[in-house]
């Protein structure tokens, strides 16, 4: 049964200090359901004045009632966020949708419990952290503190926007941070609700606070700028990062991106061609190829490069492209019209550099409306061409045959990202051996997506600096300082 997908206009407010504001310049901008092409709500513009009131109220509470507040109760609050983000699942999975275009079943099965899995994750792990200490013969004895590192900015993407929130400020929060978030322009909505949350749960007025608005000269700048932030995350586009590093030098914050990536799929002839292609379908195509995770260049052993593409292309073609609300569609729509014009560029390039188009490359029939795209796969081209290097970001996927491991290994790290890979083998020897290769930060050999929050996450090359996850989180999110007591 499809589910009622109407929804009275949502506007969002900045949430400054425990209470939703409007800009004090009163603009505001629109945010359009990306599969209708309909209003949503209006979004309140923030710019320079949001973001000091933001941060003056986060170092205020830094300093006071959160630093008051026991680990024991802050581990409470922790749970009690990821409770009501389950209590509230199916609106939440709702806004998302709307926001996003995504299918809203996958919202509801993935995006909103993983966000609550985020803090409750890191409520338990906060119980077991501890610090290092040394003991130097007779003479002295060395131990480690753990202070929060300060006011944080969390600059979050669009296409998984509660999700990678969460995954930042639930590490945030437990090692005593502040917080000012600048959510993605495009999808505002699950973001504004979160303060909400975060308020229910107990957590003191200053301590989160939102500020919506876009990047380069306007909230994005400001928080990056800000003299009194101590430290950004940020997850989104490599050229992005670079502007904010830039930004951030001046006072020498501290830094964690997770960027983007252009992720090698391997799969070897001996692997079980089933089961790949089950969890390529999904590694190429899911949230229409919006994850910075998607293998979207595909590598297969010639043996079996037919066989696979027939097979391939025969179960992308039965994916169900449409009404994010409907079941059964796999495929949602694309998050603006600029980001459809874009991908469509990509596409034509294809054509011009001579990809050959085995499925897709157009918009689906009978949807005039919404920004929708055939899921696309794409022959032919040379590993150097521009399609297959650079980062497209939707339902689009080259295939590439190769003859060894050493071609492949090459080609596999023949580009600057460096964020993900997976290979498909049954030889142990041979996983093993090309996955120590492989240039990735994220490797996973018959699988994909599958995560342990334990474990860190990040990309080397182009694709980020530093990891998350565990105490990769704390050591981000925290200051170590070393205490020698002489005996």
């Amino acid at each position: 049964m499809k589910m009622e997908t109407k929804v009275k206009t949502f506007d969002c407010k900045h949430f400054i200090n425990g209470e939703y504001v409007a800009s004090k310049s009163g603009k505001t901008f629109e945010n359009l359901n990306p599969a209708t092409e309909e209003l949503l709500g209006t979004v309140c513009e923030g710019g320079k004045e949001e973001i000091d009131r933001a941060v003056n109220a986060a170092r205020k509470a830094l300093n006071g009632p959160w630093k008051k507040i026991k680990q024991n109760e802050r581990i409470a609050i922790l749970r009690r966020i990821g409770d009501i983000i389950l209590e509230r699942k199916d609106e939440l999975a709702r806004l998302e949708s709307l926001d996003t275009g995504k299918p809203y079943w996958l919202a509801s099965s993935v995006d909103i419990p993983r966000a609550a899995y985020n803090f409750h994750f890191f409520a338990d792990y906060l119980r077991g952290i501890g610090t290092e200490a040394y003991q130097m013969d007779d003479e002295a004895i060395n131990y480690s503190i753990r202070r929060p590192v300060g006011v944080v900015g969390l600059i979050n993407p669009w296409n998984l926007p509660l999700l990678l929130l969460t995954w930042k400020l639930a590490p945030c929060l437990a090692a005593g941070n502040t917080a000012v978030i600048k959510p993605a322009e495009l999808t505002p909505l699950t973001a504004t609700v979160l303060g909400e949350i975060c308020r229910d749960a107990g957590v003191p007025d200053g301590v989160v606070n939102i500020v919506h608005g876009f990047g380069p000269n306007s909230a994005g700048a400001a928080l990056t700028e800000h003299p009194d932030v101590d430290a950004i995350s940020f997850t989104g586009e490599t050229t992005t990062g670079k502007v904010i590093m830039a930004s951030a030098a001046k006072t020498l914050k501290k830094l964690s991106y997770e960027l983007g990536g252009k992720n090698p799929n391997i799969i070897f002839a001996d692997s079980d061609l089933d089961e790949v292609i089950e969890t390529t379908i999904k590694s190429s195509f899911i949230n229409q190829g919006e994850v910075c995770l998607c293998g979207s260049r595909i590598y297969v052993e010639r043996p079996i490069y037919d066989q696979f593409l027939a097979k391939f292309v025969a179960k992308t073609k039965e994916l169900k492209i449409g009404d994010p609300f409907d079941p059964q569609t796999k495929i949602g729509a694309l998050i603006s019209k600029e980001h459809y014009e874009r991908v469509n560029g990509y596409l034509d390039l294809a054509k011009e550099e001579g990809g050959q188009f085995l499925t897709g490359g157009k918009r689906p029939e009978g949807l005039k409306k919404g920004y929708y795209l055939e899921p696309t796969i794409i022959v032919g081209l040379d590993r150097s061409c521009r399609v297959v290097q650079e980062e497209i970001f939707g339902p689009v996927v080259t295939v590439i045959p190769f003859d060894s491991e050493e071609e492949v290994i090459m080609q596999a790290n023949d580009t600057h990202y460096g964020l993900s890979a997976t290979i498909w083998t049954n030889n142990l020897r041979r996983a093993h051996r090309v996955a120590a290769q492989i240039e990735a930060g994220i490797i996973w050999v018959n699988t994909w997506f599958l995560r342990d929050l334990r474990t860190p996450f990040g990309g080397m090359k182009q694709s980020g600096i530093g990891r998350e996850g565990g105490m990769h989180s704390f050591e981000f999110y925290s200051e170590l300082s070393n205490i020698c007591i002489k005996l």
